[in-house]
């Protein structure tokens, strides 16, 4: 069974997003470098530093589903109609978007809560790796206590407003820093969460 894990850039004052959801000043990092990397399922190319390199990679590789919430599908445009890291992706929500919820959907909406979404994303995944988006759903399983690890793109930057990843917890989380790499634009940080 595969690790659950959140994933998210985040500027040095915490947050994830600016006002308005705004995360180009975030991003540059994806676009500034010199190497590139095609993301699969898409027509998007990352073009980053060497040694980013093998974290995009990685990021590309070791996924087998991805569970978020409907705000980050809403947000995003539904990633254009195709899952973000091109695998199965669960989206826990109240209410299914009706253009989205069917058996042709590249979505699965669920609708019983965080921890059946997990468990669906867990067969769905098999050995690999699960990811983890939304800050409602980091949160919830942070909670939970149902995060394995936490990798953080730490951008250069004080964006001093937005959403914030880590508000709310009801829990202390203790973490072990297992990586750190430092880029272009990006000090990359990869976190166990101790249980």
């Amino acid at each position: 069974m595969g690790s659950v894990c959140v994933g998210f850039t985040m500027s040095l004052d915490g947050y994830i997003a600016g006002p308005n959801d705004d995360v180009s000043a975030l991003f540059c990092w994806y676009f500034g470098g010199d190497m590139e990397i095609p993301v699969p399922g898409s027509q998007m190319v990352f073009r980053v530093s060497p040694p980013s390199v093998e974290v995009i990679q990685s990021m590309l590789s070791r996924f087998g589903a991805m569970v978020t919430g409907r705000r980050d599908f809403d947000v995003s445009g539904a990633w254009g109609g195709q899952s973000p890291l091109n695998v199965p992706t669960f989206i826990v929500t109240h209410s299914p978007p009706h253009e989205w919820d069917g058996p042709h959907s590249p979505f699965t909406f669920v609708t019983d809560g965080v921890e059946s979404a997990l468990a669906r994303a867990r067969q769905a995944a098999g050995e690999k790796d699960i990811a983890i988006s939304g800050t409602t759903i980091t949160r919830q399983l942070l909670n939970l206590g149902l995060v394995d690890e936490i990798h953080i793109d730490l951008a250069p930057i004080l964006l001093g407003g937005g959403i914030k990843l880590f508000d709310q917890l009801d829990i202390q989380v203790g973490l072990e820093r297992t990586r750190l790499i430092e880029a272009d634009g990006v000090t990359h940080l990869t976190f166990r969460v101790n249980h």
